[in-house]
């Protein structure tokens, strides 16, 4: 019996060190989960007249205008001069941007780097940058870097004790397909980040910007509409 209530309350003690870590992460970071079969994910950089949309309030009263709701929203990936995406970007199976296959200093070419899309039938990918091959029917891309997980496991030039830290955001893929969207509030590292999609349970994950970044989600109470972009993600809803 007292073997019992010892063995209870190791359980009880691990039980509640595991909810005061995924309350931590939660404190800690926006996380956002979403089935792209069931719900509509579209990507967006330019609006109808050809103006950049660069905040989430502009797109999000873009959104509004054509009777839909904004129910999630993040930037991209990175660009460069006058908003344009770094790197490859397709939206409506359209290429607005070719892939990006250089080497060269910051982030974006810390590798491997990546590429996350959507095909015709709402499956999402991240593939390393140098597997990605373009077919007719990737609805959306973005091309962004470093590569975060590789097959479950963190990118290998990461290191835990680093201290190049900063506000992050990125893309991960669960092993049901589903999509993972994170956001640090505070300044983490790319181990500590990349970690964070590890312990949701992706497979593949990818980096997508710095501290520009920015997330709307106001179910958690999260709303940032500001911002000066190049491509967004967003999750739409139809007017109730």
């Amino acid at each position: 019996m007292q073997i019992l209530r010892i063995s209870l309350i190791i359980l009880c003690f691990y039980f509640v060190l595991s909810c005061n870590r995924k309350a931590e992460h939660e404190d800690n970071f926006v996380i956002f989960k979403v089935n792209p079969k069931v719900e509509n994910v579209s990507f967006y950089w330019k609006d109808d007249d050809g103006t950049i949309f660069k905040s989430i309030n502009k797109l999000k009263r873009k959104i509004e205008q054509d009777k839909k709701g904004l129910k999630f929203a993040m930037n991209g990936g990175m660009f460069n001069i006058n908003n344009i995406p770094k790197g490859l970007y397709i939206e409506n199976f359209k290429i607005l941007h070719h892939l990006d296959t250089l080497s060269g200093k910051g982030n974006f070419y810390l590798q491997p780097n990546g590429v996350f899309y959507l095909t015709k039938n709402k499956d999402a990918e991240i593939t390393e940058t140098k597997r990605f091959v373009f077919n007719s029917n990737i609805k959306y891309a973005t091309q962004s870097g470093p590569v975060l997980l590789i097959h479950g496991k963190i990118n290998p030039i990461f290191k835990k004790d680093s201290k190049n830290t900063n506000i992050r955001n990125g893309v991960g893929i669960l092993k049901n397909g589903n999509i993972v969207f994170i956001m640090s509030k505070t300044e983490v590292n790319f181990y500590n980040f990349a970690s964070v999609f590890k312990n949701a349970g992706c497979e593949k994950a990818l980096y997508l910007d710095g501290y520009v970044s920015r997330t709307y989600y106001p179910e958690k109470k999260w709303i940032q509409e500001d911002g000066d972009f190049g491509v967004m993600i967003g999750v739409t809803e139809p007017e109730k």
